[in-house]
């Protein structure tokens, strides 16, 4: 018998594979419409158009919205410091309007700063002229002042002013008197904190209410708080009618708010 070698088949393609069938012809239509698509709604550049929340308010039709920009942090997933927090609105005070500020704390609104000329305290039984005083510099420097010896009131005039501008307590003093009934003699007596009296000037009256009455001996009066400089602070003085040769009475007040 003979030996026989087997030569291996090579299948070469026919025609047949290099034609595409009816399902892959079907297979890219449907791609390349996919693409025509995309590209229709997309448009070359590759922007999405970004479409309002359903509950947004609607903007004009020539407004843009872009999408904002995502900063470093907030990619990264951490906070984003450009992000603005939403706050719920303050409470504003009554008679307060949200377009403006809130109200301010009321102010007294006083006339011009001017010489007073009488001063009224009713509680006191004062109604009284005031007449300006202008003590020597070693008086003012000690704080040793001596009025006239008369019933009236007067104002020292080194010191503050009544009135708006004034930076200085206004000092009004009088004497009291032992065997007469006199305008300065009740201060010891009838003047209590949150009384009323007013001050007569050139440009208007201005009401203040009592804030103190102390009682100073003469010797320690002239170191006290009553003589700090205080804007629009008024200091009555006269001496005390029980011990008028040892001490002092001072009454303390503040304006009213209006004048």
């Amino acid at each position: 018998m003979g030996s026989h070698r087997k030569m291996p088949r090579f299948r070469v393609a026919g025609n047949r594979g290099l034609l595409l069938s009816a399902r892959d012809l079907l297979i890219l239509a449907v791609c390349a419409l996919g693409i025509a698509a995309a590209w229709l709604a997309y448009g070359l550049d590759g922007t999405v158009p970004l479409t309002p929340d359903a509950g947004a308010s609607a903007v004009g039709p020539e407004t843009v919205v872009s999408a904002p920009a995502l900063s470093p942090q907030k990619r990264s997933g951490g906070p984003d410091p450009d992000a603005t927090t939403a706050k719920a609105p303050a409470v504003l005070p009554a008679g307060a309007t949200g377009a403006g500020k809130s109200a301010e704390p009321a102010v007294p609104s006083l006339p011009a700063a001017s010489v007073p000329l009488r001063i009224t305290f009713p509680a006191a039984g004062m109604d009284v002229e005031v007449h300006p005083l202008e003590p020597g510099r070693d008086d003012t420097e000690s704080r040793s002042i001596v009025p006239p010896e008369t019933k009236d009131g007067y104002w020292l005039a080194p010191f503050g002013t009544p009135g708006a501008g004034s930076t200085n307590t206004t000092y009004i003093i009088g004497h009291s008197w032992l065997d007469q009934d006199a305008p300065f003699n009740h201060l010891s007596s009838r003047a209590a904190p949150g009384g009323l009296l007013t001050v007569t000037t050139a440009t208007g009256i201005l009401s203040y209410r009592v804030d103190s009455v102390t009682t100073y001996t003469k010797s320690t009066l002239k170191d006290s708080a009553a003589w700090e400089a205080v804007a629009n602070r008024l200091v009555l003085i006269s001496c005390y009618t029980e011990d008028p040769w040892g001490r002092n009475v001072v009454v303390v007040a503040s304006p009213l708010p209006g004048g």
